[in-house]
């Protein structure tokens, strides 16, 4: 199951990462790319190396390395070829299905394609079956709206997009980009509820004090996994009863696919209790 919460913490700072490595976010993300000075990349790779070896095995530590054509990555795709796995890697600036098939094709582990700017939103689609290690998408916004010339709020059809391509390829949903205003938990909270609503699941986060917020926002509420229960548990019964139609308790059809996404919701919730978190 997708994580949540993703906190991103800069590579070269190997104090901020054992607490990233400590924090309830489901997964860190160990940033090679544009929080490291370039004076800082090598020292940023060796504590990236030393922390995947030292966290405990159950523990998602995912890098983002370095974008496909410039210098440095290299030399991470070497590292990780005779070093410890990560949970996966993101890469950023994704523009071409070739480069990032190549890209994979050095790694082990999964690999989730960033698209920050019009050319890799064209491609999007092409990107997301590009090699089977690839195994989700993703938008950076703040790059992709700089390079289209909008605002994020110009963004809304590109996130449909990007969701659409994905589960096209038969990808999980997408993760949510960041939000960059740390000092406004509501916009937050509400941009959050609006990703999962538009088939986003989890985001990215930049600062400990959101991971909470958006792990109630991707966690089932009670009275959302009562639902759906009761759906999955209707759909049940019709088929023992050899019946194809299912019927809510005011007798009104649910069509599959609702039944489907029912699922869905229990899958989530049960994951988050897994990682023994109240939903």
């Amino acid at each position: 199951m997708t994580p949540r919460s993703w906190l991103y913490v800069p590579g070269h700072r190997a104090d901020r990462i054992g607490k990233a490595i400590d924090s309830a976010a489901d997964a860190v993300v160990i940033d090679l790319e544009d929080a490291v000075p370039v004076g800082a990349k090598d020292q940023a790779l060796a504590n990236a190396l030393e922390a995947l070896c030292a966290a405990p095995p159950e523990r998602q530590v995912w890098l983002r390395l370095n974008a496909i054509g410039s210098e440095w990555l290299d030399r991470e795709l070497a590292a990780l070829a005779g070093g410890p796995d990560p949970a996966g890697v993101r890469l950023p600036k994704s523009d071409d299905p070739e480069s990032v098939a190549a890209t994979a094709e050095r790694l082990r582990c999964p690999v989730h394609a960033t698209i920050e700017s019009a050319a890799g939103l064209l491609a999007a689609p092409q990107i997301a079956r590009c090699h089977p290690r690839v195994t989700g998408i993703a938008l950076g916004e703040a790059d992709l709206a700089a390079d289209m010339r909008t605002e994020p709020e110009g963004l809304v059809w590109a996130r449909g997009w990007i969701v659409t391509a994905a589960r096209a390829a038969g990808l999980s949903s997408p993760v949510q980009s960041v939000w960059t205003a740390v000092d406004d938990p509501v916009g937050l909270a509400e941009t959050s509820r609006a990703g999962l609503a538009q088939g986003f699941f989890g985001r990215s986060v930049i600062h400990p004090n959101q991971i909470d917020i958006v792990n109630t926002a991707y966690t089932p509420t009670a009275e959302e996994q009562d639902r759906a229960r009761r759906i999955v548990d209707r759909a049940a019964a019709s088929m023992a009863a050899g019946e194809s139609a299912v019927l809510d308790e005011n007798g009104r059809f649910i069509d599959p696919a609702v039944v489907a996404n029912a699922r869905v919701v229990l899958d989530r919730a049960q994951a988050t209790a897994a990682r023994g978190v109240k939903a």
